[in-house]
């Protein structure tokens, strides 16, 4: 879910400006991809995080909603990732509405926004979505937990690999 989750930041930082003219005519820019996968990517990190936590994925239905899967996480990870915002995004998204502005501030005025944004036509509110402050959340919620976790190759390649390869050099 760790690497889904950077992958899905990843790509969202490939789309073309809101500002490039749509090539079909229209002068709509395209709406609602970025909240709606950017949404997406914390989704998944804050679930990464939930599965590293308690090693275990719940047995209950998983929410969209970031707040409250930020709550499930332990109370040593949530001060974590709340030390780690306030050292690293808040300093340069600051937010004058906040006392004590932290991740779950964020979280909780995007909370819904994965489901919101992914079904903007049937909305008839106005939404806001800080992309900026929510892309950099984003990253660091990934990057924190990069540091827990990784990935190492396994070496020799698994068996059917080694055959896939073997294949190549009998051509």
């Amino acid at each position: 879910m760790g690497i889904g989750a950077r992958q899905i930041l990843n790509k969202t930082r490939t789309f073309p400006d809101a500002e490039v003219r749509n090539p079909f005519g229209s002068d709509m820019p395209h709406i609602g991809v970025e909240p709606m996968l950017l949404a997406l990517a914390m989704e998944l990190a804050l679930k990464a995080w939930y599965v590293f936590d308690y090693d275990k994925i719940p047995k209950k239905r998983w929410t969209h909603d970031l707040a409250e899967i930020f709550d499930s996480l332990t109370d040593e990870s949530r001060q974590k990732l709340d030390a780690a915002f306030k050292a690293t995004v808040a300093p340069r998204h600051p937010n004058f509405f906040y006392v004590d502005y932290g991740i779950r501030d964020v979280l909780f005025q995007h909370k819904d926004a994965f489901v919101r944004w992914r079904y903007l036509h049937e909305s008839g509110e106005p939404m806001l979505f800080e992309q900026s402050v929510f892309e950099a959340t984003a990253e660091m919620v990934i990057v924190e937990f990069e540091k827990r976790y990784r990935t190492e190759p396994v070496y020799p390649p698994p068996l059917s690999r080694r055959l896939e390869i073997k294949g190549e050099q009998d051509l």
